[in-house]
């Protein structure tokens, strides 16, 4: 004890890496608390001399490691002269082995490896001089980076002439780094910048060095709103000024994200290659964005398959996702300024998803909020779902999903040879957790055979190939498929907190859709109505000559424009439509994609549909839904299968049979006859009254 206390010289050895450097401050901070008398030389790279630049150190020494032996001899004996008392080298040189000091770090000392961040590392080196150096550090109020008065006047002056006020919520983002395969693409920041100020009205401020002017220029220039570009017009001390000032700090893995980490302020870290176990921010609030491919953190300087998924993967969703959950526990804080919040950090089981779902376009649909909910679970997650190729589509552009994968059992996948190969692929990716939202034999075997290792299904079909399996009762169509695919989210402990169906609405199809509308002369003004003449089944469709009836009556009454849509096969029964019809209406049969499709309905007043899928597209997209059920299996009935949301009609009738025979019905679709044009007309008023 006598040996610390009577401490009077100090050399603090760090790194050269401005980030690297920041990273060992919090050491800097302690010694500074636990000996306030000594007197500190630090011994730094040149890139991070500025750091050290304040009253609290009494030398700086460039460390230059390209310098001649000579000239290393020459300082060695220099450091000698000075009689250290306590040396701490976090570089392990030479210095700190050879230095004749009482005290010193040791290179060769044992750090647990369950301590994997740097700043938790360096720390750890003082254990074995002072024992209580993590625990006190939680108590030291000292901050050996010196920011000086001239810095914080610079800082409010630039502020003051663009318009920020202390009352701004002030958003900083860094998208610069060191290193080209550290930094997320400059596209994804402009739309960033968009959807931060829509949601949070905040000013932001782009930072950096001068290598990062020629990024911030191009943001700049190409963003939606007004920035303010700083890069390469703050000093270090300045730009810790500004940090110090701000509500949120959005960085890639760089020197700026330790800077903000060790003022304490929120900070959401976008990360690729690089270990944020190592690295990752440390500020009390704070979040990572990270996509969890097979090949990270590699920790290299080049990518080895030359694409950077790693960041390419991440969406502005994602980032969006961190900023919302740091956002809120910032704002919860009594003094949000002062007093930050400390997050605990579950570890993450399931760092590889797969959900699957292989059979038509409403029963993809309506599996979307199973993709919603285990992101908002699991957000650093990769998330994929395989699905037939005709519904791909509808996950193309879903910001939840990372990846689309087509198991086409009907051509390229249709033998057990293509299957097994299909399967020897998916191995490959290393998913961990598989959700089989509709249970089939083939997927069931797929999953198995992939080696994932946690398989959560339903008990049919080959169900003893899974590892979990919940009890099958959607025949009994008690309540909505959209709550039976969540039971298996459920099964995992995790309650949905969003149960909207989601439809990618893509740019191309927005194009299509505006070329028809003025081919057809249609205006804005226009009201539009589609309806769907066809199914999937014959013991779906009401008969064309109805529909034929309720475009006449509601173009006369509304002046609807009415566009026909139909699958390929249904062509004929929308002609049938067309033939009994007294007005002129435009026929889509066989003619839209997915994706056009979900633009068209999303331009619609009204859709008049049989049972089918694209009452599901209408759905997603807030169109109201007149649909009309025949069926009255309890499996296939509007209470298990119907549209949802408030403003939608369902039609559907008893007409007192025993058993449902579905398209073997010996009473020529009775149930559906029972439907009549009025029936279809008053749900029509009640919607348009609405």
């Amino acid at each position: 004890m006598n040996t610390i206390s009577s401490i009077n010289k100090v050399l603090f050895i760090t790194l050269s890496n401005i980030g690297d450097v920041v990273l060992t401050l919090p050491v800097l901070d302690y010694l500074r608390y636990k000996f306030p008398a000594a007197k500190i030389t630090v011994l730094v790279g040149p890139r991070a001399t500025e750091i050290f630049q304040s009253p609290y150190i009494q030398r700086v020494i460039v460390y230059d490691k390209y310098a001649k032996l000579k000239d290393k001899i020459k300082l060695f004996n220099e450091l000698k002269k000075e009689r250290f008392d306590l040396v701490v080298d976090l570089r392990n040189t030479l210095f700190g082995v050879l230095l004749p000091v009482r005290l010193k770090t040791s290179p060769l000392a044992f750090i647990p490896k369950e301590i994997r961040h740097m700043r938790q590392r360096h720390l750890y080196k003082l254990e074995g001089l002072i024992p209580d150096c993590q625990r006190l550090l939680k108590i030291i109020p000292e901050k050996s980076l010196y920011i000086k008065a001239e810095d914080e006047k610079y800082i409010n002056e630039l502020l003051k002439e663009n318009n920020i006020t202390d009352k701004d919520k002030i958003i900083v983002i860094s998208c610069g780094a060191r290193s080209h395969i550290k930094r997320w693409e400059k596209e994804k920041f402009i739309e960033l910048i968009r959807a931060l100020m829509k949601e949070f009205l905040a000013k932001i401020i782009l930072v950096g060095d001068k290598d990062d002017i020629l990024i911030t220029e191009y943001i700049a220039k190409n963003s939606p709103v007004e920035v303010l570009d700083l890069a390469g017009k703050t000093t270090l001390t300045q730009l810790a000024a500004l940090l110090k000032k701000i509500t949120l700090l959005i960085t890639n893995d760089s020197a700026v994200l330790h800077l903000g980490s060790y003022l304490n302020i929120p900070v959401v870290a976008i990360f690729g290659p690089t270990n944020e176990e190592k690295y990752g921010p440390w500020s009390e609030i704070n979040a990572v964005v990270k996509k969890e491919i097979l090949c990270r953190p590699c920790e290299k300087a080049q990518c080895r398959f030359a694409n950077l998924d790693c960041l390419k993967l991440i969406k502005v969703e994602d980032v969006l996702r961190q900023v919302r959950k740091v956002l809120d526990s910032y704002n919860q804080a009594p003094n949000s300024k002062q007093i930050l919040i400390s997050k605990s950090k579950i570890p993450n089981p399931y760092k590889r998803i797969l959900i699957v779902r292989t059979d038509r376009i409403g029963d993809v649909l309506l599996s979307t909020p199973v993709i919603k909910a285990m992101r908002d679970a699991y957000p650093e997650a990769y998330i994929a779902m395989m699905v037939s190729p005709y519904t791909k589509e509808i996950l193309e552009g879903n910001p939840y999903l990372d990846e689309v994968i087509v198991y086409d059992k009907e051509t390229t996948h249709k033998g057990w040879f293509s299957s097994i190969r299909f399967t020897q692929q998916l191995k490959k990716k290393g998913f961990n957790l598989a959700i089989i939202l509709h249970p089939t034999n083939r997927v069931h075997l797929i999953s198995f055979f992939a080696r994932i290792k946690r398989r959560i299904g339903y008990d049919r079909k080959l169900s003893f190939l899974l590892t979990d399996r919940i009890r099958h009762t959607k025949q009994l169509g008690e309540r909505h498929e959209l709550e039976y695919n969540l039971d298996l989210v459920r099964y995992l402990g995790i309650e949905p907190k969003d149960k909207c169906l989601f439809m990618p609405i893509k740019s191309e199809s927005e194009n299509w859709i505006e070329a028809l509308l003025k081919k057809e002369s249609i205006n804005k003004t226009d009201k539009l109505l589609a309806i769907h003449p066809g199914a999937s089944c014959p013991s779906k469709i009401w008969p064309s000559e109805r529909f034929a009836r309720v475009c006449d009556r509601l173009i006369e009454k509304y002046n609807f424009k009415v566009l026909i849509i139909a699958a390929g096969k249904d062509i004929e029964i929308a002609d049938k439509v067309i033939k009994n019809m007294h007005h002129p209406v435009i026929n889509l049969a066989g003619m839209t994609s997915i994706s056009q499709l979900a633009s068209l309905l999303k331009r619609c007043h009204l859709f008049i549909s049989n049972d089918s899928g694209p009452v599901h597209i209408a759905s997603a997209v807030g169109t109201p839904v007149i649909s009309i059920f025949g069926r009255s299996q309890k499996g296939l009935s509007p209470l298990r299968w119907g549209p949802l949301g408030k403003r939608n009609k369902i039609l559907h009738k008893e007409i007192g049979c025993l058993e449902c025979l579905a398209h073997n019905c010996k009473k020529d679709f009775l149930c559906l006859k029972a439907i009549s044009v009025e029936d279809v007309l008053d749900c029509v008023d009640q919607i348009m009254k609405s």
